[in-house]
């Protein structure tokens, strides 16, 4: 095959080592190189490419404009070839190797984490890397071969799988509704009369707005607070606690409303939904380790959740 040879492999699997480990040292102690060789082997894939495949200074290491570029085409394949070597000599239905998830922390904390150990035990060969993480990031040049993620998907290039809706519940404890009573319209949440606890969204740096929907009646409030926060667990434990109200999932909430530690607030306000989806890179030879942590995903929300 013109322009081919196993040479360029070694070079984009060397990349690929220093993409994940993000230093041509760690490199060379995960491909059992040294240092050296890894820096030739990089020179030699560059040469061939003809681009700079990384800017290089004492503290850092980052792929160029060209070999992000160049990175995001091949991986993909890079991945196919892999699955289609493995299934060729008989193993394409197993579980294993290294699989990099990115997922959110409201949920890896909640629905995933606890669970996780049933994961592991089915599948002994498979060595997993979790990262909770506040937004998607380019997951292709970070390394991740699937990301769980709350919202609606930004245009991309990933698959997107949607795997539920969870309803939005407007909520407080019956501490603060003791306190400051209880609002029967959500404007009422813009009068300055009541606190509300703001989650801010990591990506626009923002608080989510505040919605309400009746079937196809959206409303939209500005509520009004004085505390903002970007981590989930610290919106659940504020709001018990009694310091405002809160928008949650219900996804999280049910339990805390079951055992009357949250009042839901407008029940007439019941359509709210925020989705739950699944990225990954491409729909053509997704391995068998990351299908399988869909899989498994899937079912965990069907448990819990409207499934999409």
């Amino acid at each position: 095959m013109a322009g081919f040879s196993t040479q360029l492999l070694e070079g984009i699997d060397v990349m690929a080592a220093v993409v994940d480990t993000a230093s041509f040292g760690r490199a060379g102690e995960a491909l059992d190189m040294s240092q050296s060789g890894v820096s030739r082997a990089v020179a030699r894939l560059e040469t061939r490419l003809g681009i700079r495949v990384f800017e290089r200074t004492t503290r850092s290491v980052r792929l160029t404009d060209e070999g992000l570029r160049f990175y995001k085409q091949v991986m993909p394949l890079v991945g196919a070839l892999a699955e289609a070597t493995s299934g060729a000599a008989g193993g394409g239905a197993a579980v294993r190797g290294r699989l990099r998830v990115n997922v959110d922390p409201f949920f890896s904390r909640l629905i995933l984490g606890p669970r996780l150990g049933i994961f592991l035990d089915r599948h002994p060969d498979l060595e997993m890397e979790l990262r909770s993480r506040d937004d998607l990031g380019d997951m292709v040049a970070d390394g991740f071969d699937l990301a769980i993620r709350f919202g609606h998907p930004r245009p991309s290039s990933l698959v997107a799988r949607k795997l539920l809706d969870t309803r939005v519940l407007t909520v407080a404890s019956p501490g603060y509704v003791r306190r400051h009573g209880c609002p029967s319209d959500p404007r009422e949440l813009e009068a300055g009369h009541h606190r509300c606890i703001l989650f801010r969204d990591s990506a626009t740096g923002r608080p989510f707005p505040w919605e309400f929907h009746q079937r196809r009646r959206k409303l939209t409030v500005a509520a009004r607070g004085a505390l903002t926060v970007n981590d989930a667990g610290t919106l659940y434990s504020t709001c018990l606690a009694g310091h405002g109200i809160a928008q949650l999932f219900e996804l999280g909430a049910e339990s805390f409303i079951a055992r009357k530690k949250l009042v839901p607030l407008f029940p007439d306000w019941p359509d709210e939904r925020f989705p739950l989806y699944a990225y990954y890179p491409t729909r053509h030879h997704v391995p068998a380790k990351t299908r399988a942590l869909l899989d498994f995903v899937a079912s965990l929300v069907e448990e819990g959740g409207e499934v999409g």
